[in-house]
C-alpha cells in the first residue's frame, strides 16, 4: 500500500514573496519529511488593515521566486474558491483531496498571534501544525495563548519528520538558521524615494 502523501500548506499574502519564504518552504519539505509544498497565496488578510497587491502580481512574485521549484508549487485556490478564512480552506481542501496528509506551516510570528485567527481551535483539532523560527519572535510564540492551549499537543523537534502522519492536535517548533527577509520591510522600502 502506498503512503499517503505529505504537503505542507504555507498561507500568507505574500506581498511580496521573498527569499525568508523560500527558506522556511525548504525547511519544512526536509525537517518535515514532506512530499510537496504549497503557497496559499491569500485574496486578503482578515488581520491585516490594508488589502494586498494585486493577486496576478503577487502569484507572478512567487512564481519567479520559486524559479520552477519540483516539490514547492504556488496556488490561488482560496481566490478560485472564495475561501476568507484558513479553517474554510483546509475543510475545502481535505474535502477534496481527502487521502493527503496535510501540515499547516507557520512562522513563529503567526504563532504569536493564532489565538485571534478566525477557528484557531478548530484549524489545530484538524490539521498538525508546522512552526518554523523567525527573528524576534521565539519566545513571544512558545509563550503565546495558543502554545499554551496546546501544550500538551507539542511533538518535539527530534519527532518533526513524523508531524504529518500524527493525529491533530499536534504541533512542532522548529529553530531553523534565521532568514530576516520580511514582507513589511520590502513594502516599505518600495514606497520610500
Amino acid at each position: 500500500m502506498r503512503a499517503p502523501m505529505r504537503v505542507g500548506l504555507l498561507g500568507g499574502s505574500f506581498d511580496p514573496a521573498h527569499s525568508g519564504h523560500v527558506h522556511i518552504a525548504r525547511a519544512a519539505l526536509k525537517r518535515f519529511a514532506l512530499d510537496r509544498v504549497i503557497w496559499l497565496v491569500s485574496p486578503g488578510n482578515p488581520l491585516k488593515p490594508n488589502p494586498p497587491a494585486p493577486m496576478a502580481a503577487r502569484l507572478a512574485r512567487a512564481n519567479a521566486l520559486l524559479d520552477g521549484h519540483p516539490r514547492i508549487c504556488v496556488s490561488d485556490i482560496e481566490a478560485l474558491i472564495g475561501t476568507r478564512y484558513t479553517a474554510q480552506t483546509l475543510a475545502a481542501l481535505r474535502h477534496r483531496m481527502p487521502g493527503v496528509r496535510f501540515v499547516w506551516l507557520m512562522g513563529a510570528d503567526n504563532l504569536a498571534q493564532f489565538h485571534r485567527w478566525e477557528d484557531w481551535r478548530s484549524i489545530a483539532a484538524n490539521v498538525p501544525l508546522g512552526v518554523l523560527a523567525r527573528p524576534g519572535y521565539r519566545l513571544q510564540a512558545r509563550l503565546s495563548p495558543a502554545a499554551r492551549v496546546l501544550r500538551s499537543a507539542r511533538v518535539p523537534a527530534h519527532a518533526a519528520a513524523g508531524l504529518a502522519l500524527r493525529p491533530a492536535p499536534a504541533w512542532c517548533y522548529l529553530t531553523v538558521p534565521l532568514d530576516p527577509s520580511s514582507s513589511t520591510a520590502l513594502r516599505a522600502a518600495a514606497a520610500t524615494p
